[in-house]
């Protein structure tokens, strides 16, 4: 199989981009994920694909709670602000309006919608860990629009 090719064709799977919010007590971060999806109706659970060694899966192995803020289409700065990754020390919500939602993890103030997860499975695919969390919250804002999504040059790499 030509790698050039797998990529071009796994990069034409359109993918949602969504800001992860992650909060163990008094440590949490948050990243830009694309690897989302909704995995079961009963209990409705999701599924998040984590880069290994990432700080999130530091959390979320020792069973955060996260929550997946799904953004306008409109939200290149967002996106941006969190495309960058954080370190443990780092603030990743400085700046970025926020909420608190009921298991304590941040919930975006620009987001079109989000839901809190706790979870309650982990499955090593590779070089991501997939999570899955079950969802215990939602919210809706106001604010309507097309959520983000976007197409990848080449599926074998970010």
């Amino acid at each position: 199989m030509e790698q050039e090719v797998l990529g071009r064709a796994l990069g034409r799977i359109p993918s949602g981009l969504f800001i992860v919010t992650v909060r163990a007590g008094a440590r949490g971060t948050a990243f830009l994920g694309s690897w989302i999806q909704q995995a079961s109706f009963d209990p409705p659970t999701l599924s998040v694909a984590v880069k290994v060694g990432r700080f999130a899966q530091e959390l979320l192995n020792a069973g955060a709670s996260f929550a997946v803020n799904i953004v306008p289409a409109a939200s290149g700065p967002l996106l941006k602000h969190f495309g960058k990754g954080f370190g443990p020390e780092q603030d990743p919500y400085a700046g970025v309006a926020h909420t608190r939602g009921s298991t304590g993890v941040e919930i975006l103030s620009g987001a079109l919608a989000a839901l809190e997860c706790r979870t309650v499975g982990q499955w090593l695919a590779g070089d991501h860990v997939l999570y899955f969390g079950q969802i215990v919250d939602a919210h809706m804002a106001a604010a309507t629009g097309d959520p983000a999504v976007h197409l990848r040059k080449s599926g074998l790499h970010y």
